[in-house]
């Protein structure tokens, strides 16, 4: 199986912690040079001086930059394309606030969709030129399973993740023809800072504790445990290899066989 990612350039967004560190460190283990994309520049740095260099000459770096402010966020990605094209994009942000979408403002919806479906856009419309260019490109998307089973008091999120899966799979269509796979992986519950967020407003907002929280949770994940962000990491970087080449316009779950859909 190849799974050789060596000369590829991987941009990789949320890269500084949870499930985007850890799918930068799979892909480095590819031998892809990666670039992290996020807010906090210190945490950037950590994580990149901590990322595998298993091949001569392979090189890790960063940029901070905003997903919600898509101009810069874009001029920031331009400034990178223009001294080495990316072949890899992962996009990955952090959910939405929870919530009833019933009750949701407005504004909530307009910065859930700049930050997620906007800022994906932005980005495509920055690195496709190089993909197209290449012959070979690939977008992998980290979206929720949500976007075939609504979660409970994530109306915010499971709106906007429905869109960005709608938006995936048109432009898979669109791109296909030119080397250029974008397929999507629907994390589960998975051991990351947005858990311990979903934790604390469920424990909040029924008056359980915690442990008890969790163990409902759990009550539903046949697997019987929470995800690790490297079993996530992984599934995204099969996606981004040219194992993956003919695999296009899916949503994998990745959830411990918790959605009842097939």
């Amino acid at each position: 199986m190849n799974l050789d990612l060596s000369g590829r350039h991987a941009l990789v967004c949320g890269g500084s912690q949870g499930i985007g560190r850890a799918v930068a460190i799979e892909l480095a283990l590819l031998g892809a040079d990666v670039t992290l994309l996020a807010r906090n520049q210190q945490a950037l740095q950590r994580a990149v001086d901590a990322l595998p260099r298993v091949a001569a000459g392979q090189a890790h770096g960063w940029i901070g930059a905003d997903v919600g402010e898509t101009v810069a966020l874009a001029a920031s990605v331009q400034a990178l394309v223009a001294t080495r094209p990316v072949h890899v994009l992962v996009n990955n942000s952090g959910g939405p606030p929870g919530g009833p979408v019933a009750t949701a403002g407005v504004d909530e919806f307009l910065t859930a969709f700049r930050n997620h479906l906007l800022a994906n856009q932005a980005l495509v419309g920055v690195v496709l030129d190089g993909m197209r260019a290449a012959g070979w490109g690939r977008i992998v998307n980290v979206v929720s399973t949500s976007v075939k089973e609504p979660i409970a008091n994530l109306g915010v999120s499971n709106t906007v993740r429905g869109a960005v899966a709608s938006w995936s799979k048109t432009l898979s269509r669109e791109l296909g023809g030119d080397g250029i796979t974008v397929n999507n992986v629907l994390p589960g519950y998975t051991r990351t800072q947005r858990l311990e967020q979903i934790l604390d407003d469920r424990s909040a907002a029924s008056g359980r504790g915690r442990d008890q929280v969790a163990a409902a949770m759990l009550a539903s994940v046949p697997a019987g445990r929470f995800a690790e962000a490297a079993e996530i990491a992984a599934a995204v970087a099969f996606l981004a290899s040219p194992a993956a080449g003919y695999i296009n316009g899916v949503s994998l779950a990745v959830d411990g066989g918790r959605m009842h859909s097939i």
